[in-house]
């Protein structure tokens, strides 16, 4: 086991013999004929496979985690271990995940696809084009952009659209700082109307949002009609159904819409399928991937991005609602050295003991199991392992886990792959098969925005209060005026902190939540109050990852991890 933890994530993956993607689906009593091959490994699946009946048998499992630390949780790792766990012990599971962005994988993460002997395969292929899911949202999205621009120019067709009222940028799935402001429609009338605009990150997309919340095709473009683009020099709102622009963009996404199965090291299913930021966005692959992996299994493991106050709580209030569903059991991921890192210890310092910053840092997993319980679900920790964790620091978590009323359990999904989340699996198990009341939202949607933004905040968060800038103020009115308000909310915050400032690590009590703006996503269906500097187009760190990404003359990647 010491010689398989030298190894680099892509080393192990690629030490594994992969199986051929139909004899994964047999697992899932799939032939050929129900699939659409994308080579050997990697298949789409079509939408006709869906089985509401069956959905209501499966048993949905969540993970989620604490906040987010430089020193890293393990959610996706954790994920497809205990789906590994699962399946050895006789519960046939899949697990359904994000697809990873490119802006991460060469930037700073290198990739997302789990790690060491828990992941899924063909990680290569994962990490970077995959099946072109994220290419055709970006066309998709870049279309909508262009029609725009030609309207703008267009004197025979024109809508008379106020180009200062325009917030739809273009987007590409790449870290890109220079493109984050820039100017269009320069060098004489032939080329446009100049205006400011930009790019965002392909993850940050509406049209992102929009897949990964459609129940079908019909869905899908009706959602991108909705899609609000800004306002006519008098006043009248304009959407992209305007435009008459929803037909090409979704038969753009007519093969993206499909979920993509994959494999897990121990060749168990894996279905991947979109992914939207959690902290600008849902945070959570597509309602139609889960629901796939719940129509063909008895359960199904699935993650929401970042902490629980972000993703989780945007996988019930948005997605959950929208889709009809309700986890039966809630896995919160923790470390050691992210609890000493809540605890105030510094980055550099968490491989040496410190008890007491790893009893301080609990008060971060405290709020995270509060948050499941006001939603009415039941929740067990998993503590990820490391070789540095000490026994009196592992027991502190799960001596004040114990207090929490939660159940803590050891995983060493990294190390030993699925047989090392085998009491966790029957843990959650146990816990999933016996409840299925239906979770608790946080707000109702009749409820007016500054009430649903109040209550995630006071709850979820733990404010005292939330303040709006004249800005946000003038966004409020602008969604009465549109009718919008019964959309539910998906604020924009940092993952770093439960408040909206970065460095407020631990459990930040009393706080006043500021939202500068308010922008609308009416064809995703919800709408967003941006806190603090939201980044949606990333820029690249000193030394990227890309520059340690290669290739052979045999096709070999290496530089992934």
């Amino acid at each position: 086991m010491d010689s398989k933890k030298l190894q680099s994530d892509i080393e192990i993956a690629q030490s594994i013999s992969l199986q051929k993607i139909t004899k994964v689906a047999q697992k899932l009593n799939l032939d050929e004929s129900q699939l659409e091959l994308y080579g050997s490994y990697k298949a789409k699946l079509p939408l006709s496979l869906i089985n509401e009946e069956k959905l209501r048998k499966c048993k949905l499992i969540l993970v989620s985690a604490i906040s987010p630390t430089p020193a890293g949780e393990g959610k996706t790792t954790t994920s497809i271990g205990l789906a590994e766990g699962l399946n050895k012990i006789g519960k046939k599971t899949t697990v359904v995940l994000r697809e990873p962005s490119l802006g991460p994988v060469f930037g700073i993460k290198g990739g997302a696809t789990g790690g060491g002997w828990s992941q899924v395969l063909p990680m290569e292929d994962i990490n970077l084009h995959f099946t072109g899911d994220f290419s055709a949202i970006e066309k998709a999205h870049n279309l909508l952009a262009a029609l725009i621009d030609n309207n703008l120019q267009n004197k025979k067709h024109n809508l008379g659209i106020d180009a200062r009222t325009v917030a739809w940028k273009r987007v590409m799935d790449m870290n890109d700082r220079s493109l984050r402001k820039i100017t269009i429609g320069l060098g004489g009338t032939g080329n446009g109307i100049p205006r400011e605009t930009g790019f965002d990150i392909t993850a940050a997309s509406e049209i992102m949002a929009i897949l990964c919340l459609s129940k079908d095709l019909n869905d899908l473009k009706q959602k991108m009609g909705n899609i609000f683009v800004g306002f006519t020099f008098d006043k009248k709102p304009i959407f992209a159904r305007d435009l008459k622009a929803e037909g090409a963009m979704a038969a753009l996404l007519k093969d993206a819409i499909k979920p993509n199965l994959v494999q897990t090291i121990e060749g168990n299913p894996a279905i991947i399928h979109g992914g939207p930021f959690a902290n600008i966005a849902q945070g959570t692959n597509s309602i139609l991937a889960t629901k796939m992996g719940m129509s063909l299994s008895d359960y199904v493991v699935t993650e929401a991005g970042f902490g629980f106050d972000l993703g989780a709580e945007k996988f019930l209030d948005i997605k959950c609602r929208a889709a009809g569903l309700s986890p039966n059991a809630v896995v919160i991921v923790a470390t050691v050295r992210a609890l000493k890192y809540h605890g105030g210890k510094p980055l550099k310092q968490l491989s040496s003991p410190d008890a007491k910053a790893v009893e301080k840092g609990c008060e971060n997993l405290e709020k995270h199991l509060e948050n499941a319980r006001q939603f009415g679900i039941p929740a067990v920790v998993a503590i990820n392992k490391f070789v540095t964790d000490t026994e009196e620091e592992l027991n502190i978590i799960k001596s004040k886990c114990a207090v929490f009323g939660a159940e803590a359990v050891f995983s060493e999904v990294w190390a030993k792959g699925g047989e090392g989340a085998i009491e966790l699996a029957e843990k959650v198990s146990k816990i999933a098969d016996r409840w299925s009341t239906p979770f608790m939202p946080v707000y109702e949607l009749n409820w007016e925005p500054e009430q649903k933004i109040h209550a995630i905040a006071t709850k979820i968060y733990g404010a005292s209060s939330v303040e709006y800038s004249t800005d946000a103020r003038a966004d409020l009115k602008k969604i009465q005026t549109l009718n919008l308000s019964h959309l539910p909310v998906c604020i924009a915050k940092t993952q770093k902190s439960l408040s909206d400032n970065p460095e407020l690590i631990g459990r930040p009590r009393d706080f006043v939540l500021t939202v500068r703006q308010i922008e609308i996503a009416a064809g995703a269906g919800f709408i967003v109050p941006i806190t603090g500097e939201m980044m949606r187009m990333p820029g690249l760190p000193d030394e990227p990852s890309a520059e340690k990404i290669d290739i052979d003359e045999h096709g070999v990647i290496s530089g992934l991890f």
